[in-house]
């Protein structure tokens, strides 16, 4: 118990030094951003832009679909261009053309080399030199600058407009027609994305490096990954490779205790469900029906990349467009595995401390159809925004916020967060019997459910940073506290809830010493959380963050895959179990799935996750199908798979005595892993790659152009993706199948014992 609480004390040092830490770059964040000038105007007196046509252009941008139309510095969707860097390149262009015209008499590409090169030199110094005045808030631009800007601006208008002569291009960007019917919105929309490009290709004062540290990679402009980006790329890889060595040689000379004797019969065999916990039977079959909802909107977003108006002929994106496809498809993996992990708190929570509170089950009931509310509201407000049927300021609240994995309206989010609050009230009044049990029994597992208890604190306060920002917040604070969403919330407390949960199951289980447990727990807690809090600020290496980040993000990002060296560990631990004891064989399926969860991380998070984290690697390839492909490992891959595996575990306990189909689940479990390895190895890795060699040698706007994207290569790898994807999507609706057959079975046998006739309530 020593141990466990010197371990628990490092813990909490590390959680408040860490977001100390975070907090205070947050500040250095704010204060460094780039700035939005209140007029863009030109040397002659013309005003191009105000500050009230950049907010309004942000906006606009956001009721379009914001992040899951195209990207901005590099976060969002993968068919459009990244609006940051296509500008950017075609203002250079369109400058140079001028010059050449002005000068030469004709365009740049028919110029000599000489007359490029000179050409080239005075392009570098017009558009890296920066000509904000703080004093007054201004950034003028030059008259043949401002010619290229609304050369630009006027090709943009058109492109999100029904104009004829951007249709094809339309198409390829999978941007329906006429997507921003008000002509004054499209106007200052263009507002928006070159003061993105501005930001990415203007130096810092007093700095030979851009506001967003040199990203994208434009050769003509002479945009090229920083000293700091290789240095601090390099010196993480050296400190993965102590990590782990240090970590290896911690684990040789940790003494391992002799493996536990399983009890002769299911400890919780005997275990006799709630009302609240049989209520949370209704959570997994939505998680089952939402999950199967996913997988057919996944498929339309992939034929999007090859068919951007059709469905095979059928005009779908008059009704559903791909942006409007690609944030449900999105928004519905956070969904049912929130659902998943939250239903598995409510049912764990009564079983842990063998108390039922009082009004539980209502609680339960009353928060599934908040949640409920939640779900189909924000779909419908989204639907309504992205169709410009929504004034930008009700979007902000009812409709698409715009911003990738936070897009629902804030109304909703709010609703959201107090579902979360109500529902981190519910389990922890369940769970304070355990916290506060003074048996042997309890003393020794108090440390795992205290840490079930204060994950579920951080998942009830932590979704809160979505709420941080406003209609005008600094976009380089709204990427900040996004990531606190994305990072922090999905992919950090909900892991130590599932850690601890899991581990507890062990234990009640009687498969692991509840001292032993707790002790691996903690430290695996601390050494994830020791790298993953601060390891969030490698999505902010080109945000317009300062050159601070991306040292801190590169060192600690690599201190995240650390842990992963030894999964292999865990992995085989994990199985074990199954072998433990004839018994065990009945949960056999939901620890097989937990092992999956460990070779994903290995994979997922950790290879193709490092393969993009480094800056270096990042400068190149971010918002590329490498990208995707690190995603849906890591998000199906680890969080999925954890998911079904708790899902099936409480499932276990709600059957009782009801048979299963092992087949059923046997090839669930095979036709999911199978299919994710094709849909990953198959096309988004290759894809990846592809994009990546054409952003290194010519630049990034081309890694995302419709020569690229639409390449016989690119068209070829989607097509490549049916196979894993019809693969994986059976394997979806096999267990969308175990799960309704199962609901099916106990609604039919509470009516033969004359109970009323609910499935998993």
């Amino acid at each position: 118990m020593h141990n466990i609480k010197r371990l628990g004390l490092y813990f909490a040092l590390m959680f408040v030094v860490s977001f100390g830490v975070l907090i205070y770059l947050g500040g250095e964040i704010y204060r460094e951003a780039p700035p939005m000038p209140d007029k863009v105007v030109t040397t002659t007196g013309e005003t191009l832009y105000t500050r009230a046509d950049l907010d309004l252009g942000r906006q606009v941008w956001q009721t379009i679909g914001g992040q899951q139309t195209g990207s901005v510095w590099g976060h969002g969707g993968y068919v459009a261009p990244d609006w940051s860097a296509d500008w950017l390149h075609r203002e250079a262009t369109a400058l140079l053309d001028i010059w050449a015209k002005a000068e030469y008499g004709s365009e740049f590409n028919a110029l000599g080399a000489g007359a490029q090169g000179a050409l080239k030199a005075r392009l570098v110094d017009a558009m890296r030199t920066n000509t904000f005045n703080p004093a007054t808030n201004t950034l003028t631009v030059s008259t043949d600058r401002a010619e290229a800007i609304k050369q630009v601006a006027a090709h943009y208008v058109s492109v999100f407009s029904d104009d004829k002569a951007t249709e094809s291009l339309r198409e390829q960007y999978a941007i329906r027609n006429n997507p921003v019917p008000n002509a004054e919105y499209r106007q200052a929309m263009t507002g928006f994305f070159f003061w993105t490009s501005w930001a990415a290709s203007t130096n810092r004062p007093d700095d030979s490096i851009t506001y967003t540290s040199n990203w994208p990679h434009e050769p003509l402009i002479n945009n090229k990954p920083t000293s700091g980006a290789v240095l601090w790329s390099i010196a993480s890889v050296i400190l993965l490779i102590a990590g782990i060595g240090l970590l290896v040689w911690y684990h040789t000379k940790t003494k391992r205790e002799e493996h536990l004797e399983a009890p002769k019969a299911d400890p919780l065999g005997g275990l006799k469900p709630t009302e609240s916990m049989r209520a949370t039977g209704k959570y997994f079959i939505t998680v089952a029906a939402l999950f199967v909802a996913q997988i057919v909107l996944g498929g339309i977003t992939a034929h999007y990349a090859v068919e951007g108006h059709e469905f095979y002929g059928i005009p779908l994106a008059d009704i559903i467009p791909y942006s409007l496809v690609r944030t449900w498809h999105t928004q519905l993996g956070i969904f049912w595995i929130a659902t998943a992990w939250l239903a598995t708190g409510l049912y764990l929570a009564p079983a842990l401390s063998g108390k039922e509170p009082k009004y539980q089950k209502l609680g339960v009931n009353a928060l599934f159809g908040a949640l409920l509310i939640v779900v189909v509201g924000s779909f419908v407000g989204e639907w309504f925004g992205v169709m410009q049927k929504l004034h930008p300021d009700m979007n902000f609240w009812f409709g698409h916020q715009g911003f990738e994995f936070v897009d629902l309206g804030r109304f909703w989010q709010i609703l959201l967060f107090i579902g979360l609050m109500f529902w981190l009230f519910l389990v922890g009044r369940a769970l304070w019997p355990a916290l506060t049990d003074k048996s042997a029994a309890g003393n020794e597992q108090r440390p795992l459910i205290g840490l079930v208890f204060l994950s579920t604190v951080a998942i009830g306060l932590f979704y809160g940073a979505g709420l941080t920002w406003g209609k005008h917040t600094h976009l380089a604070m709204i990427e900040y506290f996004r990531w606190w969403v994305v990072h922090l919330w999905v992919e950090g407390f909900f892991e130590v809830f599932a850690t601890a949960a899991i581990s507890l199951i062990f234990v009640r289980l009687g498969l692991v010493r509840a001292k032993s447990a707790s002790s691996a727990v903690l430290f695996a807690t601390t050494v994830f959380l020791f790298g993953g809090i601060l390891g969030t600020l490698h999505h902010l290496y080109f945000t317009g963050a300062p050159t601070s980040i991306i040292a801190v993000g590169a060192m600690f990002s690599a201190l995240e895959v650390v842990p992963l060296a030894l999964v292999g560990f865990e992995a085989y631990e994990t199985y074990r179990h199954t072998k433990a004891a004839p018994w065990v064989a009945k949960y056999r399926w939901p620890i097989l799935f937990f092992v999956a969860v460990a070779f994903w991380n290995l994979v997922g998070a950790g290879l193709l996750g490092f393969f993009i984290n480094p800056p270096i690697s990042l400068y190149y390839v971010q918002g590329l199908n490498s990208t995707a492909a690190h995603g849906h490992a890591a998000l199906f891959g680890v969080y999925g798979m954890l998911g079904i595996g708790l899902m099936l575990f409480c499932l276990r306990g709600l059957a009782g005595s009801i048979e299963w189909s092992e087949k059923m689940l046997k090839s669930t479990f095979w036709l999911l892993n199978f299919g994710l390895v094709g849909m990953v190895f198959m096309t988004l890795v290759p894809a990846g790659i592809y994009q990546a060699v054409a952003s290194i040698d010519v630049g990034y706007w081309y890694a995302r152009s419709p020569e690229i994207i639409h390449s016989t290569v690119m068209e070829t790898l989607v097509w490549l993706r049916v196979p894993g994807d019809i693969v994986f999507s059976l394997g979806a609706f096999l267990l969308a199948l175990f799960v309704f057959g199962l609901a099916w079975k106990a609604r039919a046998r509470r009516i033969s014992a004359g109970q009323p006739a609910a499935a998993l309530e």
